[in-house]
């Protein structure tokens, strides 16, 4: 049976390498000010220039889950059609559309038994899930089933290593990430988190530098220590409107690894609005977390 692979639109994924394969999204909403976007693939940059200018200007953005109900609505009738489903969630440990979309496989299997719906917690966001989309086609172009696939993601998901800086600490402090106090004196003295995703698949800060230098030099200090070339050679560099920055940083890892195939993205608004605008993230294949 052939089978189709989704991923949240929350994903940062190469915008050549999605139109040239049958990437499938789970929609997703989110709010800006007093308007609600139905975002049902990528956006376009320009649209997310525009999104993070409004967050430079204050004004309020939120996102929204997505429910058991909406994933059975979506997948149903491609069952219905033939199709087996491979999904790649956002990480459990930081949304509940892992739980949501095993609740609702659980519901379409009683009705469609023979059906393989496989539910997989990447563990990882942005450019990580693009990664991770990747690799699942590539699985699938060497001839993997379905569940062969899925237990390739599964294992190779705490391979995938995100680091990242953050510019606004106050986004942190709304996630609960930082104390009040140190989101004020840190944005004081221009001080930089570096966080990662732990095995958990939750945020963590690992390190704070103050001034972007510094912490751009961090974020290729964690690539080093933990790239592993063996598994892929593809590297993302996810950004929230700050171009530059991670045009800079994109130059800074070449320097050693001219052989990498550096994708730049633009980071979604499903992430963006917990990280704020400015957000830079390296992602990559390397050592298990």
């Amino acid at each position: 049976m052939s089978y189709l692979i989704f991923s949240d639109v929350s994903l940062d994924i190469d915008k050549n390498f999605a139109d040239s394969h049958d990437v499938r999204y789970v929609p997703m909403e989110y709010v800006l000010g007093d308007e609600t976007f139905h975002c049902d693939k990528p956006e376009s940059d320009s649209m997310m220039h525009n999104y993070y200018e409004k967050l430079r200007q204050k004004v309020k953005t939120q996102t929204s889950q997505i429910t058991p109900t909406h994933y059975m609505d979506l997948f149903e009738p491609l069952i219905k059609e033939g199709n087996d489903i491979v999904y790649l969630s956002l990480s459990s440990g930081l949304s509940n559309t892992y739980e949501s979309a095993c609740l609702a496989a659980r519901n379409l299997k009683e009705d469609y038994p023979d059906a393989v719906v496989e539910i997989v917690d990447s563990l990882s966001a942005t450019g990580g899930m693009g990664l991770l989309t990747e690799s699942a086609f590539a699985n699938k172009e060497a001839g993997m089933s379905a569940s062969e696939n899925a237990e390739w993601l599964r294992k190779y998901a705490l391979k995938v290593r995100h680091w990242f800086k953050v510019e606004d600490l106050m986004y942190l402090k709304r996630g609960g990430r930082v104390s009040a106090a140190t989101a004020v004196v840190g944005t004081a003295l221009n001080i930089k988190p570096i966080l990662c995703i732990n095995r958990e698949g939750k945020l963590d800060t690992i390190d704070k530098k103050r001034g972007n230098k510094l912490a751009l030099k961090a974020l290729v200090d964690k690539f080093e220590a933990t790239y592993d070339p063996s598994v892929s050679d593809v590297v993302y560099i996810s950004c929230a409107d700050c171009v530059e920055e991670a045009q800079t940083l994109k130059e800074m890892i070449l320097v050693n690894h001219p052989e990498l195939k550096v994708r730049m993205t633009m980071l979604s608004p499903i992430i963006g609005a917990h990280t704020g605008p400015d957000m830079l993230a390296l992602i990559h294949y390397g050592t298990e977390r």
